[in-house]
C-alpha cells in the first residue's frame, strides 16, 4: 500500500531524511517512532502529498508522488495533533463540507455513520468551538474516514488530550484498524503504540534504524527495542 525508496528531504543546507526505505502492506498498523527532530512529521507530510521529496521514490495506494498527488489525496485520511476544523460550524456541517469536497455519495447517511462511530451523534448540531479538545480530535478522525480512505496517517494524534479523551481515541483507532485500513501513526507514547500497532519502525538520524512486527517483539518489549535502535 505504501512503498518508499531512498527518500531524501532537504531544507536548504539541512538534510532531514537521508535515504529512507519504507514499505507497508495493506491492513498493517505501523507505529513510526523516534526522538524529536528525527523527521517523523516531515516524512508523514511527504506521504500525505503536503511536501515534496528532494530525491527518491514514493508510492501510496498505487499512485506516485508528487506527480499523482490528487489521486493519492482521494485515497488518504490524515489526522494531525491539530484538529483543523471550522469552529463556527456544527459537527455535521463540518463533515458535510468535507464530504462534498470528496464527492461522497449518500452524504447524509455517511455523516450519521461516522458521527456514531466516533461517539458524537448526540452532538451533531453543536458548534465545534464548544467541543473539548478530545471531542474535536474525534471529529477530526471522523472527517478523515468520511470518504472511506485506504490509508490513514496520524501525526501525534494524542497531543494535548487528557486520559479520558486518550482512551476514547484508542477505541476509535482500534475501530479504524479493524475495518482493514492501512495506518501509519507517529507517537512519543511507546506504551500506547505497543498496544495499538502491528509493526514498529524507529526513525533516527534521518533513516529507518530498525523495524519489528508485534510477533518479533514477543521476546523483548518495545522500550528495549527502541533504546537499542537509537544506540546503534
Amino acid at each position: 500500500m505504501i512503498t518508499v525508496k531512498k527518500l531524501v528531504k532537504r531544507f536548504g543546507m539541512k538534510t532531514v531524511l537521508r535515504g529512507v526505505d519504507f514499505e507497508v502492506q495493506p491492513g498493517e498498523f505501523v507505529a513510526l517512532l523516534g526522538p524529536n527532530g528525527a523527521g517523523k512529521t516531515t516524512f508523514l507530510r511527504i506521504l500525505a502529498s503536503l511536501s515534496r521529496p528532494s530525491l527518491g521514490q514514493v508510492n501510496v495506494a498505487g499512485y506516485r508522488l508528487p506527480d499523482q498527488a490528487a489521486a493519492v489525496r482521494a485515497r488518504l485520511g490524515v489526522v494531525s495533533h491539530l484538529p483543523l476544523l471550522y469552529g463556527d460550524l456544527t459537527a455535521e456541517e463540518n463533515l458535510r463540507f468535507y464530504g462534498r469536497m470528496y464527492g461522497v455519495s449518500k452524504i447524509e447517511n455517511r455523516i450519521s455513520e461516522v458521527l456514531q462511530m466516533v461517539g458524537l451523534e448526540n452532538r451533531r448540531r453543536d458548534l465545534v468551538r464548544t467541543f473539548s479538545r478530545g471531542m474535536q480530535q474525534r471529529l477530526a478522525i471522523g472527517r478523515a474516514v468520511l470518504h472511506d480512505p485506504d490509508v490513514m496517517l496520524f501525526d501525534e494524534p494524542y497531543t494535548g488530550l487528557d486520559q479520558d479523551a486518550s482512551s476514547m481515541l484508542d477505541d476509535v483507532l482500534r475501530s479504524v484498524a479493524a475495518q482493514g485500513r492501512t495506518v501509519v501513526m507517529t507517537s512519543h507514547d511507546l506504551a500506547r503504540a505497543e498496544d495499538l500497532a502491528t509493526r514498529f519502525d524507529i526513525l533516527s538520524r534521518g533513516v529507518i534504524a530498525a523495524s519489528a512486527s508485534r510477533k518479533e517483539l514477543r521476546k523483548s518489549n518495545l522500550l528495549e527495542f527502541y533504546k537499542k535502535a537509537l544506540a546503534n
